[in-house]
């Protein structure tokens, strides 16, 4: 009985020892977060920021982990380039005096081994909110073209445009943005 005991300590003790956090670098080729609000009350416009950076850090076993997100204001994609320099301007991102936002993570919450939802602190225009972002697809597994291991997963989150110091035109144009970011990072 004491050797089965034994064995089941050192067993238990060996798999804690081998779990880790993992490291993973977001890949800014397939990570693309997008902002979607009320325009006028006639139609929700999508767009896009193109240059992203950042790591996340997973310990399944431990089910904890951080996220680190930078996003390039300046690389706004709103599908019109005098647009984009609109959204661009002091009225709203001023990229001219803040050409970067982020999201920080404070906790990482899981449902059964899967990411469920991130709290953190998202940083535009230099004001800092919290904010959750729920998780609403999550997947590590290996990547077929380079062979390492790899996380995906897509998040999404309300904020409200004026917290920002971004009110100009509310309520007409939405004050509720929707933020929703499809994220893959690869392993270190």
């Amino acid at each position: 009985m004491k050797r089965v005991t034994f064995f089941t300590l050192a067993a238990a003790i060996s798999s804690t020892a081998l779990a880790a956090p993992e490291t993973y670098i977001i890949d800014d080729a397939h990570t693309y977060p997008r902002f979607s609000y009320n325009h006028l009350g006639y139609s929700t416009q999508l767009s896009r920021f193109n240059k992203t950076s950042g790591s996340i850090v997973i310990d399944r076993e431990a089910k904890t982990g951080s996220v680190n997100v930078i996003i390039d204001t300046r690389s706004v994609d709103t599908g019109h380039s005098l647009f984009d320099e609109h959204i661009q301007g002091a009225e709203f991102l001023d990229t001219a005096r803040y050409p970067t936002a982020s999201f920080i993570s404070s906790k990482v919450n899981f449902e059964g081994g899967k990411v469920s939802s991130v709290d953190g602190t998202l940083t535009l225009k230099g004001i800092s909110k919290p904010v959750t972002l729920t998780v609403t697809s999550f997947q590590c597994m290996l990547h077929p073209m380079r062979k390492k291991d790899a996380c995906g997963a897509d998040a999404t989150a309300v904020v409200k445009r004026t917290d920002f110091n971004m009110g100009k035109y509310a309520p007409q144009v939405g004050d509720d943005v929707t933020i929703t970011i499809s994220v893959e990072a690869v392993k270190e």
